[in-house]
């Protein structure tokens, strides 16, 4: 990884992928930051499990989500329409944090929240329309670490694996949603519960 100095605060590196940008700081909160943050949108996220059609079954989620915004910066993935609740106070918090350190504006965040190792995302890339082409996407790790995946969509033999700490932030930009995909995969390790901020800016029409 080739270190990439965005501020003169926060250390991000960036990730040696073909057809990628993706830069990684896993320590963008200080410990005590990323203790207080965790506990505070744990407490005050209006959490939800959404269900979606998988040959003409309804399959509940394997995770809880919600989504946070700016008035009119709807979201549908899946089949499922997200109308954003108001940001809360430390959804604020961790925005304004992610926005001056990458010099980027975001007007919402999808939240999902990984109770245990059987919480889980299967393979995707976040490229509906309402994102434009080639977005850039802020992922805020809190809680129990989890290892993230990608794989190249045409050379299969392309191939990534990192883990996300308590406290990090990964930034994936450019072509990376046209030419990779991502998981968090489940585990059967005995883990924590962690809850993952993706901010994202929705084209409102």
């Amino acid at each position: 990884m080739q270190p990439t100095l965005l501020d003169n605060t926060h250390l991000l590196d960036r990730l040696d992928l073909p057809d990628a940008e993706i830069d990684f700081a896993p320590a963008f909160c200080s410990q005590a930051d990323a203790d207080r943050l965790f506990a505070a949108i744990l407490e005050t996220t209006a959490w939800k499990q959404d269900s979606i059609r998988l040959y003409g079954r309804s399959i509940p989620m394997p995770r809880l989500t919600t989504w946070y915004g700016d008035p009119g910066a709807s979201y549908t993935y899946s089949g499922i329409l997200n109308i954003p609740l108001p940001w809360t106070p430390p959804l604020m918090e961790v925005k304004r944090k992610v926005e001056a350190t990458l010099g980027l504006q975001f007007n919402s965040v999808l939240l999902n929240r990984y109770r245990d190792g059987r919480d889980s995302v299967s393979w995707h890339s976040d490229d509906e329309r309402e994102f434009g082409t080639d977005p850039a996407i802020a992922s805020v790790s809190l809680g129990a670490t989890r290892t993230f995946q990608l794989r190249h969509k045409k050379r299969k033999e392309l191939k990534a694996s990192l883990e996300l700490p308590h406290g990090s932030l990964l930034i994936m930009r450019g072509g990376t949603q046209r030419h990779w995909l991502h998981q968090v995969p489940k585990t059967s390790r005995a883990v924590g519960e962690r809850i993952n901020l993706t901010f994202r800016k929705i084209r409102v029409v």
